[in-house]
């Protein structure tokens, strides 16, 4: 009976200790699972933990000898470094329902809200590393192949700390804004390429590289369907490759043997006869009517199948025949009475240019109207050998009045040949030579320039372009540096014939993009540059940092504020200005705070320093005490406000 007493008190304690339970009212494991009856220590062995683990809160030794409970059958079981945390770490109330089982609720975000609360989603229990990012990215939309693969998280989410992760979205330019912007072969700006990058280059890439490209504002058609694109943009500079047809096709122009392009003077137009097909082929020369002879109006319209039936030389364009179709004795008798009349191609031309019968000769209705001297001069000065095909060039006839001139000696000054562009055709003298009727107009400085140090090797093919002349100038630049820089290398895209200064600088946004209040003062550039064009730092504190650390209200040097002022303020203005307080710390703009506050200082009230904050000046003691007095561990104090409420709710 004596030794029955024992187990029966352990019983009935049993039974009260359940009813009285500290742990809370849904604990339902026995008492005796983890404690003795001779004391409400854990002994050592009641536990399923690796260890043994003592306890600095209880003094408990605690093991894995004999362990009765198994935390496998929680809810939460425990796994890698939570197998070696103390209880109370988790638990710090007796009533182990309360622990919550979400990673904010011991672990602090150090991302700061920008990755969601979930710490599982990228972090396992055995240590903090991230193994899967890429998974993770692409579960984001967003996945990172070719050089994206091999790129540090923080070269694309920048923040200070190197652990916020804000969203910045999936569109290309987000992060390439400034490469699209600094691109020159070709500028995509400029030209208004798309600023989506993958509609142009390949994102499984490591580099710039692109086959494929928006050709619809010069479309690569038949002959021009060509994938190389070198071919056409022979300098490497894409932004002002020509694009008419003798720039790329001077080659074809001057080979054409049938009929002989050059030599006949024909249009460097292509399209006037070509189109895109390939070989050429077929053509038709539209301008015949209008510059040689009327073959597509008039009495010769639809008596021809091919050029061949004029032009029996194939070699030669420049001959034709009329008496293959005209044939005496019908031609002799048509022309019976008609002084000078010969049988022959270029006399037909001569007196019927038009092709009508009833046609004179009327020199002004050629492409040589006689004017002057001219028209004193006999037929057979010009025509000598035949009236088909006369040049109507200067010095087709008077290169013997080009090669002995002597004031000055045109050939050795290698004078152009055009004799128009000095002499009148009614004497050669008095001549003047006006420089502006060339294709280089002389103004500002220029127009002092003795003539030598422009024509140093003569005055025939004198480059036009400013670097042909002023390339000595553009590499000694240091204030900036234009061959560092890879300024342009047309001097008047900034510079007048005047004098190199003051100069304009229409491509600043290739190297800048100057936006807002910049903009405003786009040619104030001593604001910025201070005199000095190199290294002139591109960053907001680069020029603002004396604005910043001015700054009272907030003083957002003491408060360590971001130096980058674009997180806060617009490029128009510093007023007004955002800052994210709800998302970056603590909800002041949403929630139950809205509305409750009206100046900083209301919770900063540490003048000078937004780092410290206060709750207690609007959340009295006494209420306070009384909403938390069944609230273990709390503290009247701001730290620990914003530890348990860090929403505000």
């Amino acid at each position: 009976m004596y030794r029955l007493s024992p187990v029966i008190l352990l019983l009935w304690l049993t039974v009260n200790l359940f009813a009285q339970s500290p742990h809370g009212a849904q604990f339902k494991i026995n008492c005796a699972d983890c404690h003795t009856s001779d004391s409400w220590d854990i002994p050592y062995g009641k536990w399923d933990r690796t260890g043994p683990v003592f306890s600095k809160t209880t003094g408990w030794l605690i093991g894995s000898d004999t362990a009765r409970f198994s935390h496998t059958k929680t809810s939460f079981p425990l796994t890698g470094q939570h197998v070696r945390v103390d209880c109370r770490a988790c638990h710090e109330t007796m009533v182990f329902s309360d622990a919550n089982t979400d990673c904010v609720s011991c672990h602090t975000d150090l991302h700061n809200g920008t990755v969601g609360k979930d710490c599982a989603r990228c972090h396992n229990t055995e240590n903090w590393l991230v193994d899967n990012i890429p998974e993770l990215h692409h579960d984001n939309g967003f996945p990172l192949v070719g050089a994206h693969a091999i790129a540090t998280c923080t070269d694309c989410h920048k923040s200070e700390t190197g652990l916020q992760f804000e969203r910045i979205g999936n569109d290309c330019i987000n992060c390439h804004l400034t490469d699209y912007t600094a691109t020159t072969s070709p500028n995509h700006q400029g030209i208004g390429f798309s600023t989506n990058c993958a509609d142009c280059h390949n994102v499984n890439g490591f580099g710039w590289a692109t086959d494929k490209i928006n050709h619809n504002f010069f479309p690569l058609t038949k002959g021009h369907d060509i994938s190389d694109c070198a071919k056409c943009h022979t300098s490497g500079n894409y932004l002002n490759t020509p694009s008419d047809c003798i720039s790329c096709h001077k080659n074809d122009y001057e080979t054409a043997v049938t009929p002989n392009h050059k030599a006949s003077n024909f249009s460097q137009n292509c399209i006037e006869c070509h189109t895109t097909d390939l070989d050429w082929m077929p053509a038709k020369y539209t301008q015949h009517d209008a510059e040689y002879f009327p073959i597509y109006s008039g009495s010769h319209k639809g008596e021809w199948d091919k050029c061949t039936d004029c032009h029996t030389n194939p070699s030669n364009y420049t001959e034709f025949t009329c008496i293959t179709c005209h044939k005496n004795p019908e031609t002799n008798n048509d022309h019976n009475g008609v002084n000078g009349y010969s049988y022959s191609s270029p006399a037909c031309l001569a007196c019927h240019p038009t092709g009508s019968e009833d046609d004179g000769f009327d020199h002004s209705k050629t492409k040589f109207p006689l004017m002057g001297a001219h028209l004193n001069a006999a037929c057979l000065d010009c025509h000598a050998s035949g009236y088909a095909g006369t040049p109507t060039d200067c010095a087709s006839c008077h290169t013997t009045d080009y090669n002995q001139t002597t004031n000055p000696n045109h050939t050795t000054s290698q004078f152009s040949k055009d004799c128009a562009s000095c002499h009148t055709v009614t004497a050669w003298t008095p001549a003047t030579f006006d420089h502006n009727k060339t294709s280089f107009p002389l103004t500002g400085a220029h127009l002092t320039t003795p003539c030598l140090e422009c024509h140093t090797s003569g005055y025939a093919g004198t480059p036009t372009s400013c670097v042909s002349c002023h390339t000595p100038d553009y590499n000694q630049s240091t204030n900036p540096n234009h061959v560092a820089l890879a300024i342009p290398t047309n001097c008047a895209s900034c510079h007048t014939t005047d004098a190199w200064q003051p100069a304009t600088f229409a491509i600043h946004n290739n190297y800048y993009l100057l936006k807002g209040a910049h903009a405003g003062i786009a040619n104030a550039c001593a604001t910025c540059h201070k005199g000095n064009y190199n290294n002139t730092p591109n960053t907001c504190a680069g020029c603002h940092i004396s604005e910043y650390n001015q700054t009272s209200n907030p003083n957002h040097k003491t408060a360590q504020f971001p130096t980058d002022c674009a997180s806060c303020h617009s490029e128009t203005a510093w007023e007004p200005a955002t800052f994210n307080h709800d998302v970056m710390h603590f909800p002041i703009y949403s929630g139950k705070h809205k509305g409750e506050w009206d100046k900083c200082t209301d919770c900063h009230t540490t003048p000078g320093n937004y780092a410290t904050f206060s709750c207690t000046v609007c959340h009295g003691k006494s209420e306070t005490d009384n909403d938390h007095k069944d609230v273990n561990n709390y503290s009247y104090s701001s730290p620990a406000c914003f530890a348990c409420h860090p929403k505000g709710d």
